[in-house]
């Protein structure tokens, strides 16, 4: 607060040391720190687009068409050198992020309703931002999913970004957590046996009826955590990666009767998606949901520069 040629008085550095104590001042070393994480889509190193066809996909690394590109993410928290970890709080709730009884949430849109991507919306949202305590971070932590105490409600009444009908499933199963939608590019008169592939993640193996005041349970929860060990938010952004999600997986056929994953628990269509979450997915069915590991061999999300 030292000004060329001005020597505070004792009561003028008295005030300053108070207000520095209650965090004022606008940025002192205590002030709450103004985080901004921003993500995008790539398929490996190529970013992708609504409007523009993405090559190399699947196990047949076959071309194919952006239909969907929307995701939740929740409680995400900014992790310290020495492994301590502190939530990132959201501002006011609005069209693209809620906080609500501990949890955060914010809805992560990149579509814009352009090509294949014409039934979604113009408006598109990739960041989170929000406030830590003041400090240094070295990495980020997060859950690619709606916390449970959110999810199984009717949508039609929800608040945002809970309310778009695109991203309900149905009232036990709640939300889907990621909308993720390839098409051949060629459409009807293309060579996919199957036109569309689909992966929606979302809980299931649901019973209750909440809109009766039923208690909902979930054989598999499927929300996906993840942390970037080493990430900085000033020079890199969060990529969800198309290429890795499809890896290993032929998405011109269905051999189940969804068209792709549509998180089934002994859909074959599933097994190497799920493995990119890292989630535990088995093929007959036994597959709990949770996390591999804390997510740690997940490759659907990655670290790149801006």
């Amino acid at each position: 607060m030292k000004q060329h040629g001005f020597i505070p008085s004792a009561l003028t550095l008295g005030a300053f040391a108070l207000l520095s104590a209650c965090g004022g001042g606008g940025g002192g070393d205590d002030s709450p720190k103004t985080v901004t994480l921003e993500f995008a889509a790539v398929a490996g190193s190529t970013p992708v687009a609504c409007g523009s066809t993405v090559s190399g996909l699947g196990s047949g690394a076959v071309d194919a068409a952006v239909q969907d590109l929307r995701f939740y993410i929740s409680n995400v928290k900014l992790v310290k050198a020495d492994g301590t970890e502190l939530a990132l709080t959201l501002g006011a709730n609005d069209d693209w992020n809620y906080s609500s009884g501990g949890n955060t949430l914010t809805l992560i849109d990149l579509e814009d309703a352009s090509g294949n991507c014409s039934s979604g919306t113009t408006a598109t949202n990739a960041r989170i931002t929000g406030t830590v305590p003041a400090g240094d971070y070295v990495g980020v932590k997060m859950t690619m999913g709606v916390p449970f105490a959110l999810n199984h409600s009717d949508y039609a009444a929800a608040p945002a970004p809970l309310d778009l009908q695109a991203m309900a499933w149905s009232w036990q199963s709640g939300r889907k957590f990621a909308k993720l939608e390839f098409v051949d590019p060629a459409g009807t008169a293309g060579s996919w046996t199957a036109k569309s592939f689909y992966v929606h993640l979302g809980s299931t193996g649901c019973t209750g009826n909440p809109a009766s005041g039923e208690t909902v349970s979930c054989v598999a929860s499927n929300r996906m955590d993840f942390s970037l060990a080493r990430f900085d938010p000033s020079t890199q952004k969060i990529a969800v990666d198309v290429a890795a999600l499809l890896a290993g997986t032929d998405i011109t056929v269905n051999r189940a009767s969804a068209p792709g994953c549509m998180s089934g628990g002994t859909d074959p269509e599933c097994l190497h998606v799920f493995e990119s979450f890292a989630l535990d997915w088995k093929a007959d069915g036994t597959g709990t949901g949770l996390p591999i590991n804390g997510g740690a061999a997940q490759t659907l999300f990655k670290a790149v520069s801006k």
